[in-house]
């Protein structure tokens, strides 16, 4: 991995806990959700006739990749009603770098160095430990635990189908950019038959910012999407979550949310990835 598509993707994760952090509108997570795919629409389709169209190739995996993020999204919503956003985040972005990996080991025949290796463990290891502080509910429940899992193999899935389907479309851009209006479509399709109509009028006061968390949602992925041509997948889906880091630091110093020394241990154990992946 270059210097440059390793800032890149670091600059990536930062975003996405930037959009995490910017979408506290006051909307249940449904309303948040459906907020964030009509802007990632609209900016989609103002953005892809810049750009070339993904190859004929890649529509199969553009489809399962939509088809995919749909379904992850439904699962993690599921995760968060049984459960505490701090231990269901971390532990359902946390797994899928390490699945990530040995499929791609397995299956994909990519190859790492020890150093490599241990650079994913530690990132995903320590993405896995921020979950393990008891919520408002104590232990983790059961079913938001089942759930998490469940999210973490959807996003090991979308990261493989992205990664290859983005190679193959000879245009990365006009990939995600594809990508993200129909998977955008599925989502607004299962919210109008789970809430009906009323569910889109009700996100229109949150508009401002629910349309920059929705543009930094988008240029984060469009910016992975990029590197997962450039680089071993596993190495990207890795450091791309260093995202949880980044929120860590945006909670402690921006929004002044108290941070433990578990999360403060686990903080590190994610640095030391992030250092072992560039020597």
């Amino acid at each position: 991995m270059s210097v440059f598509v390793f800032v890149a993707v670091l600059m990536a994760a930062l975003m996405h806990a930037g959009w995490n952090a910017v979408v506290k509108v006051g909307l249940d997570r449904t309303s948040t959700l459906l907020l964030l795919v009509l802007s990632q629409i609209l900016l989609s389709v103002v953005l892809l006739p810049f750009f070339p169209l993904p190859a004929f190739t890649a529509w199969p995996w553009l489809l399962a990749s939509s088809a995919i993020h749909t379904l992850y999204k439904l699962l993690l919503m599921q995760a968060y009603r049984h459960g505490d956003l701090s231990q269901v985040y971390p532990l359902a972005r946390g797994t899928a770098p390490l699945i990530v990996a040995v499929i791609s080991l397995l299956i994909l025949g990519e190859n790492f160095t020890p150093l490599k290796t241990l650079a994913i463990v530690c990132i995903g290891l320590g993405v896995c430990l921020m979950s393990l502080r008891g919520g408002a509910a104590g232990r983790m429940p059961p079913k938001a635990f089942a759930f998490a899992l469940g999210t973490a193999l959807c996003t090991a899935s979308y990261t493989l189908v992205d990664g290859l389907g983005a190679r193959v479309s000879g245009s990365p851009s006009g990939y995600i950019f594809v990508t993200s209006i129909i998977d955008g479509l599925f989502t607004c399709a299962v919210v109008f038959f789970m809430r009906g109509p009323q569910a889109f009028a009700a996100v229109a006061p949150a508009w401002r910012s629910g349309f920059a968390a929705g543009a930094m949602a988008l240029v984060s992925y469009w910016v992975v999407i990029w590197a997962f041509t450039q680089a071993p997948i596993a190495l990207v889906a890795a450091l791309r979550e260093t995202s949880v880091l980044f929120a860590i630091l945006i909670a402690a110093f921006f929004i002044k949310e108290r941070v433990g020394a578990g999360r403060i241990m686990a903080a590190g154990v994610i640095a030391l990835g992030v250092v072992l992946m560039r020597l």
